[in-house]
């Protein structure tokens, strides 16, 4: 591949919503610029960036995949997003590294949930975009539906550039709104022809408000406007460019990525109105004077990278994605890496074409590549060099909150499991694992049940390694609301010396939660010494572990050794310690034992129209509802307290309520006495397990 400077390169995100044909599209731009001989589709697992197994398995996109097409003496470098939600993460890396996006909508299903998510992307990135309407060969599709629906939600800002031309339900050409022109397909060819007569009004509409968004460039261009001149091809076209870089203009287009129509004249498009990096803003720090770093992808200045995603794959090993924020990356140059303090030659400079790596000499600031077997370096690393230390800022990856609890199905592999989640982890930054030794489980934390389902998935087929999913045990605690007072008398006898511990104790609610136990002792007159009083307490430690009631942690409990006996000769730590566990589950049983279970602080961010369903379902759920905000976006945060236990399954049950449209976080908060109900059915499940002789 040739090698780029900074003001011959494009770097753009494909967005939308699942299915839209944001893959299609990258496949039928490949096709066009020479990349590949044949077009490979999605449905036979063949195409350029679905290259994972899960993705050919599935039919969908999973990760991010770069695809660099050269059209026109520009590098175009294309990042293939996932539109499913269970994969924002990679969507969110992605977009830290485009300069600008283009919105992918299927002609057919129209304007969808992930649509306006990509838009209040772009809105948050402040990046240019450009609407593409797909699947103009089907025969439902309506370009003119997608337009008056995005104008109707985001304004006039909205313009479209090109118009279908459809005969006999056939999508046959296309008019072009800025020359007035009209061109139809012939075979392989685009022949001039008349804009058809029923064309005519809309190509009116178009091009009024084109003008209307050019006059408002300058006043020279208004009083020309109001004046009524008209303006050259040229004129339009520049000052088109400059609406489209600061986003008072989003342009509109449309064709087939199946038959390849209007893909030409997209990536025409991408290079005429889309800004190179050279155009846009990048700053760091530099950690040696403290100063804002200017990087502005300017070759001229010191080397910097970003880090923006990792590709951990068994099959092709280690890439780090970078984009050059400065200077000209070389093959062999030392970079520092300032999250990690290590530095390392970096040896060879790919780019990735999908999963195909080409080597190149150099990269230019603002270009898109990859460095392999950097061993240290994660997704959100900056590198640049020892004498220039520059650290940018982190991109915000969504948090998981989707939990499971995972079991290796084979004893043997648990340590592999444990290595290859790391690499995932690595690879997906939105993927965590959590031990939790308290519960005696593992647990995964994802996007979405789908999300985990892949994880899954991948360790089976490209790991040899199986896990199972399960719903995770709710860390519930034991406490007592009453008062008792017992004794214990540990006695043996088995030849020799025996065994002699006697204690009388108190236990009472010691009002705080956040501590297991108080130990306080009154004894008088050495009924019991006071060498025996560590092992008193030690008994107390282990048995506020596994609580007596549902073996969960003990918290909350105060007490009190105010009596007892001692035997001169069989009397020993060990006896006392056995006489005090045995106290403690007797104590514990008949000082009101109740059980505590988690609550979390819930935020839900929905449109208004579906907050009656989400307060409904959170009523369902034991949640208790503390208020509602209003939010930017005709949008309502509904804050709520809901037990821990009541979330497993919350993020499909929101999406499937809300279309995909609502948002959740959560946080623990405190822990609250259980209904009697949750009660009974913790300490009959207790009760069962051991009965059938297991723990879990």
């Amino acid at each position: 591949m040739n090698i780029y400077t900074t003001d011959k390169i494009r770097n753009v995100v494909l967005l939308g919503h699942g299915g839209s044909g944001k893959t299609s599209l990258v496949e039928s731009m490949a096709y066009l610029s020479g990349i590949t001989s044949r077009m490979g589709k999605v449905s036979d697992g063949n195409t350029v960036s679905d290259f994972g197994k899960e993705e050919q398995k599935r039919q969908i996109s999973i990760s991010t995949s770069v695809v660099p097409i050269e059209w026109e003496g520009v590098k175009i470098n294309v990042l293939d997003t996932p539109g499913y939600f269970d994969f924002s993460g990679e969507v969110e890396e992605a977009i830290s590294a485009a300069g600008a996006a283009i919105i992918v909508v299927s002609g057919k299903a129209g304007v969808e949930v992930g649509t306006q998510k990509a838009w209040e992307l772009c809105e948050k990135y402040k990046i240019p975009r450009m609407i593409f309407v797909t699947d103009m060969d089907i025969d439902n599709a309506s370009y003119r539906q997608v337009v008056e629906d995005m104008t109707e939600m985001y304004g006039k800002k909205l313009a479209p550039f090109h118009l279908p031309i459809r005969e006999n339900e056939k999508f046959v050409g296309y008019i072009n709104v800025i020359s007035e022109k009209a061109y139809r397909w012939q075979n392989k060819q685009v022949v001039e022809c008349d804009v058809p007569e029923y064309s005519k009004p809309n190509l009116q509409i178009y091009r009024d408000t084109l003008m209307e968004a050019v006059a408002e460039t300058s006043e020279e261009f208004m009083d020309r406007y109001f004046s009524g001149d008209t303006f050259s091809e040229a004129e339009i076209r520049a000052a088109l460019r400059t609406n489209v870089w600061d986003g008072s203009i989003v342009p509109m287009s449309m064709g087939s990525s199946l038959m390849c129509q209007g893909i030409y004249t997209l990536l025409d498009d991408i290079v005429k109105y889309f800004p190179s990096p050279e155009d846009r803003e990048c700053k760091g720090i530099n950690l040696k004077t403290k100063d804002i770093f200017h990087a502005d992808y300017d070759f001229a200045k010191p080397k910097s990278a970003y880090v923006f995603k990792t590709i951990v794959d068994p099959f092709i090993g280690k890439y780090s994605l970078i984009k050059v924020c400065s200077g000209v990356l070389k093959t062999d140059d030392l970079l520092y890496n300032q999250d990690k303090d290590t530095e390392a030659k970096i040896g060879k400079l790919y780019v990735l074409q999908g999963n195909k790596p080409i080597e190149v000499s150099e990269l230019h600031a603002g270009d898109i590549g990859a460095l392999a077997k950097l061993t240290t370096a994660k997704t959100g690393d900056s590198l640049s060099t020892k004498a220039n230390p520059i650290q940018f800022g982190k991109t915000e990856l969504p948090k998981p909150y989707t939990c499971k609890r995972y079991k290796a199905k084979n004893k043997a592999d648990i340590d592999k499991i444990s290595q290859t989640l790391q690499k995932m982890m690595d690879e997906d930054p939105t993927l965590k694992i959590v031990n939790d030794s308290e519960n005696r489980q593992t647990l995964i934390y994802g996007m979405g049940d789908q999300h985990l389902d892949v994880v899954a998935s991948r360790l089976l087929n490209e790991y040899k390694v199986e896990i199972e999913l399960s719903q995770p045990k709710v860390a519930f605690r034991e406490t007592i609301r009453k008062k008792s007072d017992v004794e214990y008398k540990y006695k043996k006898q088995s030849g020799g010396h025996g065994q002699y511990g006697h204690v009388k104790m108190k236990f009472e609610p010691s009002g705080d939660l956040e501590t297991p136990y108080v130990f306080e002792q009154e004894v008088v007159g050495g009924a019991v010494p006071k060498n025996y009083f560590p092992a008193v307490e030690k008994g107390l430690q282990e048995s506020v572990l596994r609580g007596p009631m549902a073996a969960y942690p003990v918290v909350g409990v105060k007490a009190i050794l105010y009596d007892g006996s001692y035997h001169p000769v069989d009397s020993s730590e060990m006896a006392f310690k056995m006489a005090t566990i045995q106290a403690f589950k007797k104590g514990f049983m008949e000082a009101g034992p109740v059980l505590l279970e988690p609550i979390a602080s819930l935020k839900v961010t929905v449109p208004d129209a579906y907050t009656g369903d989400v307060m409904g379902d959170l009523n369902k759920r034991r949640g208790r509802v503390l208020g509602m905000n209003p939010a930017p976006g005709g949008k309502t945060v509904v804050e709520a307290d809901i037990p821990v236990a009541n979330l497993y399954g919350y993020c499909t049950d929101l999406r499937s309520m809300t279309g995909g449209r609502g948002d959740y976080e959560y946080e623990f908060a405190r822990y609250e006495q259980a209904p009697s109900d949750v009660q009974e059915k913790e300490v009959a499940a207790r009760a069962a397990s051991v009965a059938e002789g297991g723990e879990d």
